[in-house]
């Protein structure tokens, strides 16, 4: 755990566990549904192997992690205490979006969107068989990877930054930001499609029910403030 604040109040001993950097996406990664090591460490793609060790070691200690094997593997869970925190974790991202919305160049990553859309589609709503969806991102500057594929087949989905060498369904080109605005619920799929900024290539049929395969990120659907009325 962090430095005490020396603080009988309970929040200032939470915020010793919890206000360590990286600690509460953990927790967020964990509250999402991922359960192994390296779905954690491509939940968290710019997070060293060794902090992210050291954090869980930390949290086990603590209570809120728990290690279990599993199919040869070690696999984290939350405890009931760590489970306590999923209302937190929305709770500040729901904040989040109301009051902090503004977003720079640097926090735009294709990883970590491809891997949050990966875990929030509607298998329901997918065509039966493998669906290939091929993601171009132009404006990404190299070195990092532009082209991504979303490979989704019997209720599961992949995540792959070279190609699969699957025949490709749909394809999107889009601005990074772009995409990014509409997974948050901050634009949707027609006003960006509207501008350009995002493009669809494929059978009419498919282009119009791809939107309907994503639920979009758990925070698309909060309430955003209205806007602030000039004195």
């Amino acid at each position: 755990m962090g430095a005490s604040y020396h603080q009988f109040c309970p929040v200032a001993k939470a915020m010793e566990l919890l206000d360590e950097r990286w600690t509460l996406l953990i927790v967020r990664e964990l509250v999402a549904g991922s359960c192994r090591f390296n779905d954690l460490r491509r939940g968290l793609p710019r997070m060293s192997p060794t902090l992210l060790s050291k954090r869980l070691q930390q949290l086990a200690s603590a209570g809120v992690v728990e290690r279990r094997p599993a199919d040869g593997e070690v696999q984290y869970r939350l405890t009931p205490a760590g489970r306590e925190l999923r209302p937190i974790v929305e709770a500040v991202g729901a904040w989040g979006v109301r009051w902090v919305g503004e977003l720079g160049d640097a926090d735009l990553d294709p990883k970590l969107l491809l891997w949050d859309m990966h875990r929030n589609i509607d298998h329901a709503a997918v065509p039966s068989g493998r669906t290939v969806v091929a993601l171009s991102f132009p404006d990404v500057p190299a070195p990092h990877p532009r082209s991504w594929w979303l490979v989704i087949a019997d209720g599961e989905a992949d995540v792959c930054d070279e190609d699969p060498g699957h025949e490709v369904t749909v394809s999107l080109t889009a601005e990074l930001r772009a995409l990014v605005e509409v997974w948050r619920g901050d634009r949707t799929w027609a006003e960006v499609l509207r501008t350009g900024r995002l493009r669809v290539h494929g059978p009419e049929a498919v282009r119009r029910a791809l939107p309907g395969w994503f639920t979009l990120s758990l925070f698309a659907s909060v309430p955003r403030p209205p806007a602030a009325v000039p004195a």
